[in-house]
């Protein structure tokens, strides 16, 4: 599973893995109820599948919210108990619903009686001075008496008072253990670990645990260090592609979307990593960040960035 993409770049990822879940970043219910629900919820038949997941903590807008997702051919619904942002916590949703286990529970079960498709829950093992041995105990037993069969379990404390959103990545330590205990006690329940995972060889010794685990920002930041992850994680041995035939893909993919007035600067950002650790990905970088955002760039860009690899930097 690959968390924290916008649809450019869920098609860039989809690129690297043919079966990944990938998720959205979380949208909130306010922005699609009040605003331009189609800009939030676009995506390519080619991303799935691909989860939504949601913001919101009102039952009747995330029942709401549910259907627009599966109308929009979403595999999933995804509900964000984890993010501690200030914004966040101010709009009621996120870490904060740690504390109110039973409303998660009325969401999730009011949102199954509206689709078909699943809801599952995105959550921390605790937050601020909770006990997070028993926090994540109760609040898994309450979400999960309600129907909900999924828990993306972020093995960190979130703490919504002294840490920002960042320090919240990587401050508060992990406890995989109590991940590992939940899946014990609960081996009907699909566990899903998230939080410090950057590797494939990490996520086969959390499988050991757990039914999945979820990269984030390392997917991100080095995306082609999970290329192999199909052939060692969902046996599918498919030839594997270059960085550079990767990057052709994408500058195809640019150029259909440069035509429907896209910027390139909303699609470039996402592939500045392909290269990471290669001889020219600084200067592949550079140039990218340099000249996508300028008026009328276009796929040149793109081509002129690719030149700078296997060059010295």
């Amino acid at each position: 599973m690959l968390d924290w993409t916008d649809r450019h770049d869920r098609y860039f990822l989809r690129l690297i893995s043919k079966h990944a879940f990938l998720y959205t970043e979380m949208v909130t219910t306010g922005a699609l109820i009040h605003g331009d629900s189609d800009r939030y919820l676009r995506f390519n038949n080619e991303e799935h599948p691909v989860a939504l997941q949601l913001g919101g903590s009102d039952v009747a807008d995330m029942t709401a919210c549910a259907k627009m997702a599966e109308d929009f051919g979403y595999d999933e619904v995804n509900i964000n108990v984890g993010c501690p942002s200030d914004r966040v916590q101010r709009g009621a949703f996120g870490a904060c619903l740690m504390a109110q286990p039973e409303l998660i529970a009325e969401c999730v079960d009011a949102m199954q009686q509206a689709v078909s498709i699943p809801i599952t829950v995105k959550n921390r093992i605790g937050i601020d001075e909770q006990d997070e041995e028993v926090s994540l105990r109760n609040f898994v037993k309450v979400v999960a008496d309600s129907g909900c069969k999924t828990f993306i379990i972020h093995a960190r404390k979130a703490w919504l008072k002294g840490l920002s959103p960042k320090q919240n990545r990587d401050v508060p330590p992990l406890n995989y253990s109590l991940v590992y205990e939940i899946k014990r006690e609960y081996p009907d329940l699909e566990i899903i670990i998230n939080g410090g995972i950057t590797t494939i060889e990490e996520c086969q010794e959390h499988l050991k645990f757990v039914d999945g685990a979820m990269v984030g920002r390392e997917a991100y930041h080095n995306p082609y260090h999970m290329i192999d992850v199909d052939a060692a994680l969902y046996n599918d041995p498919h030839p594997i592609a270059t960085r550079q035939q990767i990057l052709q893909q994408f500058i195809e993919y640019t150029e259909a979307h440069l035509s429907e007035g896209v910027p390139l600067k909303h699609m470039s950002r996402h592939i500045l990593g392909l290269f990471q650790g290669q001889v020219g990905a600084k200067a592949f970088r550079r140039h990218i960040s340099e000249q996508a955002h300028k008026k009328g760039a276009g796929i040149e860009v793109l081509i002129e960035a690719g030149s700078f690899i296997n060059h010295s930097e």
